[in-house]
């Protein structure tokens, strides 16, 4: 079972148009939306960077030192394409580690680091350690289609096999009420795989778009929500 073909198959087929992940920055003025389709085609972009620029198979171990954003949640879904196992905020005996400047410090013990400048422009992180590759220049290089490679419910994320991710992940949509038509906007931070599942694997499970938002005040949040029609608010 594969974690990114199970989320995004329903979602590519039923509304590959429609707006899947919006992000906000209130600190820097940025919005970004992405469809189903450009989502998929950016987690494939990461999943053939991960096989094909480091040499990673199905079962290696892959840190994501990263916050909630967009390209967090196609890193993500691009390891997962993979087959690695996604480790939450920690690189121990991880083959690949994700990061950004700030965290770069703590993914010393990865055998591969990319790091990540976040920026919506794509701009490269300047002034890298030897050794480092720059996610913004390398990752669009990479093709946007994947083809994952059958595999067995190995560990997905911090030990938890692909089934229990995703069961998890739908019972709190479930709980929630989120179903194919919920624009869920959301200011929780993925740290863990706790929140992982929650605020990004929940509502993808659920077929629903994602409204994330970071460095909002309450005011701020509450024009976002009604201009995006949020109809589930988590965080």
């Amino acid at each position: 079972m594969n974690v990114t073909d199970t989320l995004l198959d329903p979602i590519l087929r039923a509304q590959a148009a429609r707006p899947l992940i919006t992000y906000y920055d209130q600190a820097s003025g940025e919005r970004i939306e992405l469809s189903g389709t450009t989502a998929a085609n950016w987690a494939a972009k990461t999943g053939n960077m991960v096989r094909d620029e480091f040499g990673l198979a199905p079962g290696d171990r892959v840190a994501v030192l990263l916050p909630a954003h967009w390209q967090t949640a196609t890193v993500l879904l691009g390891a997962w394409w993979a087959g690695c196992e996604v480790l939450a905020g920690a690189a121990e005996d991880a083959q690949l580690a994700f990061t950004t400047a700030d965290t770069l410090a703590g993914a010393g013990d990865a055998e591969e680091i990319a790091a990540l400048s976040l920026d919506p422009f794509g701009r490269a992180l300047p002034g890298l350690p030897v050794g480092v590759t720059d996610f913004a220049t390398t990752v669009p290089g990479h093709g946007d289609q994947f083809q994952a490679t059958p595999s067995s419910d190995a560990p997905a994320l911090d030990g938890m096999t692909a089934t229990s991710v995703l069961a998890r992940g739908r019972a709190f949509a479930e709980e929630q009420g989120w179903d194919s038509s919920s624009r869920i906007i959301s200011t929780r931070a993925w740290t863990d795989a706790g929140s992982i599942i929650e605020g990004f694997i929940a509502v993808l499970a659920a077929g629903a778009s994602l409204i994330q938002v970071a460095n909002a005040d309450a005011a701020a949040l509450g024009r976002i929500s009604a201009s995006e029609k949020a109809t589930h608010r988590i965080g």
